[in-house]
């Protein structure tokens, strides 16, 4: 009610100083009513007033945008209309000068209130706080995307110069056609017929080079666009953490990867060009249709603002479902499912309102403009036959061609319904790992000696209702040359010391130590040249043999993996292969034994030359690898090993809900007779005596 009353106020001002001035302008009989001039001045000192006003009016002193945008609006009509008249004036019709009528005022005053109306409520959309913050981070979203663009500066230059080129040649073709078809229609035939046909014969030519140019230069700057987004997209993802990719599944990391990237690339480089030669074109039109004939150039876009308020309406509903879903936390921790429901079906409501209505317009709009369109061209051609000399091919329905408007209104419907897949993509973009940056420390020497100190890590997953626990003040150490294994029941937190030790988490508390320097200070790939794990079932990867042997290497050293194979007596094994080492293992290794997979994932193992050696669910093939590692002094870890590599370990750790149990050797524990023994025991009775 407030916001009313002040745009009443502001209006009922205007109109007070609007006849003001063109009564004192009668009464004093002015030089042509003060001219441009005076209606200029007029502008600046009506909007300094209702400033003014506007602002003793508002809440905090400030206007609110609209207001400014209605005072400018009311300003500025009448010098801007004024200054065109003159411009667009011809020699046999001059400009004489404002017309001193008092019923002027109010009209403008209506058409702006209307046009503002229209812009508020339409095309701009419901301006209303919650949707700000939507609009904002669409702007900041683009300029974001626009770095990417810089190193095509030069195609995009070269394309917008061939877009802006063509659109001129398109927009001259129905202005020479015209005149081709003017001379034919005579009978007479001009001299100059040739001379016509020439100009567009080139136009049209131009138009076809233009646009065709244009064309393959954005698809070329599209393709590039998308190879630098997924590229960076992919290195950004592989820094993750291994959480990041259990809380989302191969699926939804490869359709954001490929149809989000390419629809992002798509809807920006695409409707930039349709955006861009749309302007270009309608505003050559409006300029020709204006020359012409400025009746038929208001009727052409008589319903462009219904078209801006139908496109609208979607870019709504598209908002309000993103955010929607965004915060769905909150949705569902206020149960508000329903109130999203009513809102969501309140605005499909609106837009089929608002699409029966340009329904009813439109028909309504084509029937009056095709039926009376043929007696007002003939009554205006032969007006402008013997007045104006008119092209009149010019005017027929083609003139009124909407495409360029449409054009304007889709791309930024589009571009602004995609901002949730470009904010999709640039939420991954912007993700920081949630690990410790890996340091560059590579020393050329390293012992092997690992220090687990009061070490507590629990589970981090989301999809868990509870919080597990899988390590609390877990303290040991790992010393070369020695074979330390942890053996306990399933869930105990053995193959959780092994993804700390591979840092593919990070403890909570505590810290793992190698050679007395922090894990996280260790370079990525030294650390994984160093520290090498083999499990029973070793993942394989489309390929040959030895490029799953050397997978992960920079250099390749053929001679290095058959004397690594002769070690461990592999050897044999790969040369009675078809193709040797370059035999292809299939999808996942489908082509190969069990045992043969498992020489594999030894044989990658060892080949890096690695001073710590895991030895996760292995099969009695690793015994021998656990016995040779050891004694070439490097540090084994076995979990869940071997019954009699359990036995031969120099210290066996026993686990229990992620705390240290017992401790010692395999004679020591069973001494003892703890848990240990108890296990041992059980899978005795069970017939399961090779395996803990």
């Amino acid at each position: 009610m407030k916001e009313c009353s002040t745009w009443a106020v502001i209006v009922l001002s205007d109109l007070a100083l609007g006849w003001a001035y063109w009564t004192a302008a009668l009464l004093l009989q002015c030089p042509d009513r003060g001219g441009l001039v005076g209606l200029w001045g007029l502008g600046v000192v009506k909007y300094i007033i209702l400033y003014f006003i506007s602002s003793l009016l508002a809440d905090h002193g400030t206007p609110e945008p609209a207001l400014r945008r209605l005072s400018c609006l009311l300003c500025l009509l009448c010098p801007v209309t004024e200054t065109g008249r003159m411009l667009l004036s011809k020699a046999d019709r001059p400009y004489v000068g404002p017309h001193p009528d008092l019923t002027q005022v109010p009209l403008s005053i209506l058409a702006s209130l209307l046009a503002c109306i229209i812009w508020e409520k339409g095309l701009s959309g419901e301006r209303s706080a919650k949707t700000k913050p939507q609009i904002q981070g669409a702007g900041q979203l683009f300029k974001r995307l626009l770095p990417f663009f810089k190193p095509d500066v030069f195609y995009l230059i070269t394309a917008f110069s061939a877009l802006i080129v063509g659109v001129i040649c398109d927009t001259f073709i129905p202005k020479y056609q015209g005149e081709v078809i003017d001379m034919l229609k005579t009978s007479v035939i001009e001299n100059d017929l040739s001379y016509a046909i020439a100009k567009l014969a080139f136009v049209s030519i131009g138009s076809a080079v233009f646009s065709g140019t244009r064309g393959g230069l954005f698809m070329f700057i599209l393709s590039r666009l998308n190879r630098r987004l997924k590229h960076l997209l992919f290195h950004t993802l592989l820094q993750q953490e291994i959480q990041f990719f259990e809380e989302n599944n191969a699926g939804k990391l490869s359709s954001r990867l490929h149809s989000d990237v390419d629809r992002m690339g798509r809807t920006v480089a695409l409707n930039a060009n349709v955006l861009v030669r749309s302007t270009v074109k309608t505003c050559l039109m409006l300029v020709v249709m204006v020359q012409l004939s400025w009746e038929l150039t208001v009727l052409t876009v008589l319903e462009m603002p219904i078209l801006g308020l139908v496109q609208n309406k979607y870019t709504t509903i598209s908002q309000l479902v993103l955010q929607t879903v965004s915060g769905i936390e909150t949705v569902r921790s206020y149960n508000a499912e329903n109130v999203e429901i009513k809102r969501y079906n309140a605005a499909l409501e609106q837009l089929r309102a608002v699409k029966r209505q340009y329904g009813i317009y439109s028909s309504t709009y084509t029937f009056i403009r095709r039926v009376s369109i043929v007696l007002a061209l003939q009554c205006l051609k032969l007006f402008f036959l013997l007045f104006e000399h008119l092209c009149f091919s010019l005017l027929d329905d083609q003139s009124c061609d909407k495409g360029p408007f449409f054009g304007i209104m889709y791309g930024y419907g589009d571009t602004k319904s995609s901002v949730g897949v470009i904010s999709t993509v640039f939420s991954y973009l912007n993700r920081k790992p949630k690990r410790q940056t890996a340091g560059d420390l590579a020393p050329q020497q390293l012992e092997g000696r690992i220090i687990f100190e009061n070490v507590s890590f629990t589970y981090p997953s989301a999809s868990s209702e509870k919080t597990r626990v899988l390590l609390t003040s877990f303290s040991c150490s790992l010393r070369p040359g020695q074979m330390t294994a942890l053996v306990g029941p399933s869930g105990s937190g053995k193959t959780t010391c092994v993804s700390l030790l591979k840092r593919l988490y990070e403890p909570q508390e505590g810290q793992i130590l190698l050679d007395g320097e922090p894990l996280h200070k260790y370079e990525l790939k030294y650390l994984h040249n160093k520290m090498a794990v083999v499990s029973q079932n070793p993942v394989l990867f489309c390929g040959s043999l030895k490029y799953n042997i050397e997978y992960g290497l920079t250099e390749s050293n053929t001679d290095k993996v058959q004397q690594t194979a002769r070690k461990i007596n592999a050897e044999s094994f790969f040369s009675e292969l078809d193709n040797g080492y370059d035999t292809d293992v299939g999808e996942s290794g489908s082509k190969l034994s069990e045992g043969l997979k498992q020489s594999i994932a030894i044989l990658r193992a060892l080949i890096r030359d690695p001073k710590v050696i895991i030895l996760d669910e292995a099969t009695s093939k690793l015994d021998v690898l656990a016995q040779h590692a050891s004694c070439l002094n490097r540090t084994v870890l076995v979990i869940a090993h071997h019954l009699k590599t359990v036995e031969k370990a120099d210290c066996i750790i026993f686990l229990e809900n992620g705390e240290i149990v017992e401790e010692g050797t395999h004679r020591k524990l069973m001494d003892k007779r703890g848990r240990y023994y108890s296990l041992k025991e059980e899978l005795f009775k069970q017939g399961n005596s090779c395996s803990i």
